[in-house]
Order: structure tokens, then C-alpha cells, then sequence
């Protein structure tokens, strides 16, 4: 087991025990410690049922109530009218990869726009010579050209 986990009690009365703080929590201090990059573990205090789907899902929902909206009508719908029959293997296998997928291409994206807006704040100052081969591109970086004199003296001309 992953010594990073939190080990969280669930008790009867819907409360979670941080047995690490030897404290009763909320789920919004659990909501706060997975966003942090945490991963938790809740067992069930009197059975020791792994219970952490539950809470998982329980702060999922109170996250989507606080908001109004989470996931769709029509989609909501599916998930309940075809339960588990269908969707637990969209779930487990597709899910999960998709949305990692998401964020790795969204952080890919911004990181290269990133560069792009260095590129472009410094292409006033680039050797003409050096970026010959990006002419198509020079509108674009003349957007980001510090030197708003350069701009009024071409469009003079």
C-alpha cells in the first residue's frame, strides 16, 4: 500500500475520522487534501468495507450541487437507465484514460502557446536573417512587437 495514502474511519453517522490527525473531518478538508494530490483511502469503521467509491462519489455530487451542474441531463439519464450494463466498462477502461489524456494535451497546449508568446515578445529583437523561414508567421508576432513605433511607421508606408 502506498505510504502517501490518508487512512480515513467512516462512521455510522456519516463522519470521517482522519486517523492521521486523530480528527473528525469534513468532506470539504478531503475534497481539499485530493485536490492537493492525496490520494485517501476510507474504510468503513465497523465492517472494514473499503468504502473510499462512495466518498469519492458523495464529494463529487456535493461538487456538482454547489456548482448547479456537473455532468448533463441526457448523460445523467444514460448513466441511469443503463447502470451498470454498459457503462461500468466505459467507465473503467475509457474514462479515466480520456480525461488524463485531456489534461496531458491541455498542459501540452499551454505550454507551447507559452513559448509562442516568448517567441513573439522577442521577435523584435531576433535577427531578420535568422527567421527568414517563418514569414508566414510574422503578422502573428508583429501582435506581440514591444515597439509600437515599428507598427505605425509600416502602416505609414
Amino acid at each position: 500500500m502506498d505510504k502517501n495514502i490518508l487512512l480515513l474511519k467512516k462512521y455510522t453517522n456519516r463522519r470521517l475520522y482522519d486517523t492521521e490527525k486523530s480528527a473528525y473531518v469534513t468532506l470539504d478538508y478531503v475534497t481539499d487534501i485530493i485536490r492537493r494530490g492525496r490520494p485517501i483511502q476510507v474504510t468503513d469503521a465497523k465492517t472494514g468495507e473499503d468504502v473510499t467509491s462512495a466518498i469519492l462519489t458523495q464529494i463529487v455530487l456535493e461538487e456538482a450541487r454547489k456548482k448547479k451542474y456537473l455532468l448533463p441531463p441526457p448523460l445523467l439519464y444514460l448513466i441511469i437507465q443503463y447502470g451498470e450494463n454498459v457503462l461500468t466498462d466505459f467507465f473503467e477502461k475509457y474514462l479515466e484514460q480520456t480525461i488524463r489524456n485531456y489534461l496531458l494535451f491541455r498542459n501540452m497546449a499551454d505550454d507551447q502557446f507559452k513559448k509562442w508568446l516568448e517567441y513573439g515578445e522577442n521577435y523584435a529583437k531576433v535577427n531578420p536573417q535568422e527567421i527568414a523561414g517563418l514569414s508566414p508567421m510574422k503578422p502573428l508576432f508583429d501582435l506581440f512587437n514591444p515597439n509600437p513605433a515599428d507598427k505605425k511607421s509600416k502602416n505609414k508606408s
